[in-house]
């Protein structure tokens, strides 16, 4: 059995999350598909978007028959940079669902790049992959949210800029703004009782992170950064997401929570 449907016995529950309707951007790796598992454990209905085919039908198939699943999560295919393909996919889960309960934006990716070889092209595309879509599946998500009175968006940040990292100035322009966005929606929601907080992962151990930039120092490096000597681990955020996206929470709205093991930086 995978990790991640090893996961599914280790996290608390949330009874009100049992047949949530839940939508995951990015969820068929990494921190997303610890999400997607996290949330299928607690019995939620989950859709799941990504491009990579392979492993997120790998993820769905395995979580079908995990144990805690009683929804086996849905998965789509999806392009968040085209936004026809975003407004159509949500349509669909509207379709199939009657509507949603709860959105996390997590898709992103942190490719690093240097200030002299930005162009206006990457520019837009990584403003497009890192920072628009969270804006037009939120738009997407609320109508329904609205109707009914109730919804959960948790918008998904970066320690990155926080601690004023390099070689990632587009990537910590974009994860800045996401917090100014969910306050925003926070306040315009508010009335509706939608809730709308941003999730501040730190250096979380990923099979990405560990593919292209682990190695010794580098792990001496975060390790003497943090106020705690342990690495963040995926089911780290998958758990504070899972509170924040419960009733547990209730009253937890436009802030942002980080789950970083107090990294202030080396």
């Amino acid at each position: 059995m995978t990790a991640y449907a090893d996961a599914l016995t280790v996290y608390a529950t949330y009874p009100d999350l049992r047949d949530k309707r839940v939508v995951i951007t990015g969820g068929g790796s990494g921190i997303g598909a610890e999400l997607v598992a996290a949330f299928a454990g607690q019995g939620a209905r989950v859709w799941f978007l990504d491009i990579a085919d392979a492993p997120a039908q790998a993820l769905a198939a395995t979580l079908a028959t995990a144990p805690g699943v009683i929804h086996p999560p849905r998965y789509l295919h999806c392009d968040l940079t085209d936004l026809d393909a975003l407004a159509a996919s949500f349509a669909a889960i509207e379709g199939e669902a009657g509507g949603i309960d709860i959105l996390l934006n997590n898709a992103a990716n942190d490719d690093r790049h240097d200030i002299e070889s930005v162009t206006p092209a990457y520019w837009e595309d990584r403003m497009a992959v890192n920072l628009r879509h969270q804006f037009f599946c939120a738009q997407a998500a609320v109508g329904g949210m609205r109707r009914q009175k109730a919804g959960v968006i948790l918008n998904f940040g970066s320690i990155s800029w926080h601690l004023a990292s390099r070689d990632l100035a587009l990537y910590m322009t974009a994860k800045a703004a996401i917090e100014g966005l969910s306050r925003a929606l926070a306040r315009d929601l508010g009335p509706d009782h939608i809730r709308v907080n941003t999730v501040v992962p730190g250096a979380v151990r990923t099979p990405r992170q560990d593919t292209l930039w682990h190695s010794p120092s580098e792990e001496d490096r975060i390790l003497a950064g943090q106020c705690l000597p342990a690495r963040v681990e995926m089911r780290d955020v998958a758990a504070l997401s899972l509170f924040l996206a419960s009733n547990n929470a209730r009253r937890c709205s436009g802030r942002e929570y980080f789950v970083d093991a107090g990294w202030y930086g080396a």
